[in-house]
């Protein structure tokens, strides 16, 4: 299973982002090609490719940043001034998420998280002065205290607790009627994964675990985040919903997750397939 958002095709090319010449000259190659997108939306093939325009597309004030190279061919996203990500999840993007054909959402995944953080990080958290962009879009520099800036990702545990062949779900108010998931949260300064799977799952239903296992991770690019699945042992099944987290919470039998993932009815509907909880429920319900 390959969880949504990986596989990307572009090398990195992490060379070429300290190399003055030849980042000169990828940006000069006639056959580079420029993301397309409508603000931070995608435009995709009808095969679920992502769409590429040329450097002649770019506006005259966008600093372009390097997503890789395919072969030798530069691929690059281009920021321009004032680009701001839309906030929430946006319908008519959560729509084609499960259209991207494989490895094209890492892509777009990078670039999209990318273009966020500089539309975030126009100011040096040092001592406030305007930033300018460098080592190709992956870093930005503070031109009066010299220090640098790099692009993070906000670590989150999404787990499942077990107990006797079932999986503790619960669902948020917000979410499709019927829809049950994994709990997740943010890890915490000074916590380690297995430490915030145990806290998250006690915090929002009350259940203690041990034996947490890491099974799979997914970057997650609304804005920045890294999914990073796992399954704990529940010392036991009383449920103590903390109603400011979750709305509801339940558990499944193993043959009831693989129904519903099956695409039979059942007493939840499950994550979208782009989604990590989706990659983790297929792997507890098969394990």
């Amino acid at each position: 299973m390959i969880p949504g958002f990986t596989g990307g095709l572009l090398d990195r090319a992490d060379r070429l982002r300290h190399d003055a010449d030849a980042l000169a000259a990828a940006t000069s190659d006639w056959r580079a090609r420029v993301l397309k997108l409508d603000n931070f939306e995608p435009e995709l093939t009808a095969e679920g490719k992502l769409s590429w325009g040329s450097l002649a597309d770019v506006p005259d004030d966008a600093e372009l940043i390097l997503l890789g190279l395919d072969g030798d061919r530069p691929h690059f996203a281009a920021f321009t001034p004032g680009m701001r990500a839309p906030g929430g999840r946006p319908m008519r993007l959560f729509a084609m998420l499960d259209r991207f054909a494989n490895g094209e959402a890492a892509t777009y995944a990078a670039a999209r998280s990318l273009l966020d953080w500089h539309s975030r990080h126009q100011f040096c958290a040092n001592c406030g002065t305007p930033t300018t962009m460098f080592r190709a879009g992956w870093a930005r520099q503070c031109e009066k205290c010299s220090a640098e800036h790099f692009p993070r990702v906000d670590p989150v545990v999404i787990m499942i607790a077990e107990h006797q062949g079932r999986a503790l779900l619960g669902r948020q108010p917000a979410w499709p009627a019927g829809r049950y998931s994994a709990l997740a949260g943010f890890l915490e300064p000074g916590e380690s994964m297995e430490e915030a799977v145990a806290r998250e799952i006690f915090e929002e239903a009350g259940v203690r675990v041990s034996d947490v296992r890491y099974v799979a991770s997914q970057p997650w690019p609304f804005p920045s985040s890294l999914m990073m699945a796992c399954v704990a042992t529940a010392e036991d099944d009383v449920i103590t919903l903390d109603t400011n987290e979750l709305e509801d919470a339940i558990w499944v039998e193993r043959s009831v997750v693989q129904a519903v993932l099956a695409g039979e009815p059942g007493p939840f509907l499950a994550p979208p397939p782009y989604a990590i909880a989706h990659t983790l429920l297929s792997a507890w319900a098969a394990s």
